[in-house]
């Protein structure tokens, strides 16, 4: 079955090698740095036609730089990209292998007619939000950034999906998920996609190393006992073993009901590039 990525108006991993990736997302080709992108790269003249380049010390370059944002199509949503000052565009691409698996939980809930909460935490530009949205669920997407926010919302309207029950919330993780358990609200469900460090709108630091054992064990407050669970992680040593671990740990289940994984994007000729892990938990219907 094609992957809803790779149309002309979404995305394609065009090439990787020597440190960098090479990926077309809808309109423009993006050359960028990538730390597991080794070995030597096969498609030598597709280089030279990247719209934009981002260096770690130079910042974004290419002919591309002045077109401003643009959109791409993918799995029925509209999303709108531009360049960051860290080096991303608005999208993970590897998310997307992981959106079968929800809509299914989802799925699993709803056909048993039971209500499907589930909370999204640093939750980015909204991919994932608009997916769980679109599948049936209540979404309340959290991220600590208010112009990251401002974009995923930006992307629901672009998706025709603003009529669905999604809040919206600027706010740290930890401590907002320490109010839902005292405001005694539970979820079906949640996703996380933990940054290796930032911080939230008050400032307070977060290392994924110190905090996300913290998080998850507040997280075990708020979600219902048969709850399904998705978390994912772009930091080196944070493999699908220890993810794993941290999850069941904090959940009280069991390490064998934990299923990991890595996250890879591949290109047309069946090479995969490894982009981080993910632990999950599919909970009950």
């Amino acid at each position: 079955m094609p992957s809803p990525w790779q149309s002309p108006s979404s995305y394609e991993l065009i090439d990787f090698g020597g440190g960098a990736r090479l990926e077309r997302f809808g309109e423009r080709i993006v050359d960028r740095p990538h730390p597991g992108a080794l070995g030597s790269r096969s498609v030598i003249d597709a280089w030279r036609g990247a719209d934009l380049r981002f260096d770690r010390e130079r910042g974004w370059t290419g002919r591309g730089i002045d077109a401003g944002a643009w959109t791409i199509e993918v799995d029925g949503l509209t999303l709108e990209l531009r360049t960051t000052d860290t080096g991303q565009v608005g999208v993970f691409p590897e998310h997307l292998a992981m959106l079968p698996w929800l809509r299914a939980r989802v799925a699993a809930r709803a056909g048993a007619g039971r209500p499907v909460t589930v909370l999204h935490l640093f939750a980015y530009t909204g991919l994932t939000t608009l997916a769980l949205a679109t599948a049936g669920s209540q979404v309340t997407h959290l991220d600590a950034s208010r112009p990251t926010v401002a974009w995923a919302r930006r992307n629901a309207e672009l998706s025709a999906v603003t009529d669905r029950p999604i809040r919206w919330i600027v706010d740290d993780a930890v401590a907002f998920t320490g109010r839902e358990a005292r405001r005694g609200r539970r979820y079906a469900g949640v996703v996380l996609d933990p940054p290796s460090y930032g911080h939230g709108p008050d400032a307070r630091p977060w290392r994924l190393d110190d905090d996300l054992p913290r998080l998850l064990a507040a997280l075990r407050l708020v979600l219902e006992p048969d709850a399904f669970a998705l978390l994912t992680a772009h930091t080196p040593g944070f493999d699908p073993e220890r993810l794993g671990a941290h999850l069941a740990e904090a959940l009280g289940r069991p390490r064998p009901s934990i299923e990991g994984g890595l996250l890879t994007i591949s290109t047309h000729d069946g090479r995969r590039l490894e982009m981080g892990a993910f632990a999950r938990l599919a909970g009950g219907a």
